[in-house]
């Protein structure tokens, strides 16, 4: 059997009953609907962060110290009064969540059966382990290239939290994890290769449109964070692709920024081979 957009798709990754894909969208006005659907919900969000992220790195390039010398940091304070910080921080896990809501509202609306990206609850344990898995395959070696490209120049020192330490600080870092998560699993995963496939792109090319978007909004990191980031995406895709299934996604990629948010936020003055 020819396999689809020339994909072969292994058995050893298929989930029985796997959800049916959209079917190609052929209507002319529909189509041209999509493409400006697409342009404006990157626009208002991951887009948009990549375009930031790209004049962050400008910015960084042009100072006289090098990137080694500069930091970053993810998650920090943005009020002085630790309450109102709080709803801040809140405020922003808030605005995550509601662009997940909004890339799976749009499929809806849009007729795509939600169960056709793996937004369901038929295969919670399935979904953990892959998850772990993803988290491990990903996280180990993207730490081993975030301090190989940082001693070679090439990267900020990243720091994910610089909250001061309180009784909300934990709750709010696994909240923020999981909005990230959410919000750039179902976006630049779930909902753009579903509207790819309906506009008739091929596999392998809205495989790398979806990796270099997710690279583009972690540039403001430096090169080993645009390039670690490509290749998440490309694993994370594939892995989609061939799977249909979006929970495995947000569970590996919330370990990994849970790891990495709060680990960060309890070793940053204990330890000394962090940047």
């Amino acid at each position: 059997m020819k396999p689809r957009h020339g994909l072969a798709t292994p058995r050893a990754w298929l989930l029985p009953g796997r959800p049916a894909e959209p079917a190609p969208v052929t209507d002319a006005g529909q189509r041209r609907a999509i493409v400006v659907e697409l342009v404006i919900v990157f626009t208002i969000t991951l887009g948009m962060s990549g375009l930031r992220s790209l004049l962050s790195l400008l910015d960084a390039l042009l100072r006289p110290e090098s990137l080694d010398q500069q930091a970053v940091a993810i998650n920090t304070s943005r009020a002085q009064l630790g309450l109102l910080d709080l709803a801040e921080q809140l405020a922003g896990v808030l605005r995550l969540f509601g662009w997940a809501a909004l890339g799976l509202y749009l499929l809806w609306r849009g007729g795509v059966a939600l169960r056709s990206v793996g937004f369901d609850g038929t295969a919670p344990g399935r979904d953990l382990a892959r998850g772990a898995g993803l988290a491990a395959l990903i996280g180990i070696p993207g730490l081993g290239l975030y301090l190989a490209a940082h001693a070679l120049g090439l990267n900020l020192a990243v720091q994910p939290s610089t909250l001061d330490e309180s009784w909300w600080r934990a709750p709010v870092l696994v909240l923020s994890a999981l909005g990230n998560a959410a919000a750039e699993e179902v976006l630049v995963v779930g909902y753009l290769l579903t509207r790819l496939r309906q506009l008739g792109t091929t596999e392998n090319r809205a495989l790398w449109i979806s990796a270099v978007l997710r690279g583009s909004y972690h540039l403001y990191q430096g090169v080993g964070g645009f390039v670690g980031n490509v290749v998440m995406g490309l694993v994370y895709g594939r892995v989609w692709q061939r799977t249909n299934r979006i929970h495995a996604l947000v569970v590996g990629h919330a370990l990994i920024d849970v790891v990495a948010f709060v680990g960060y936020a309890l070793l940053r003055e204990r330890v000394g081979w962090l940047p």
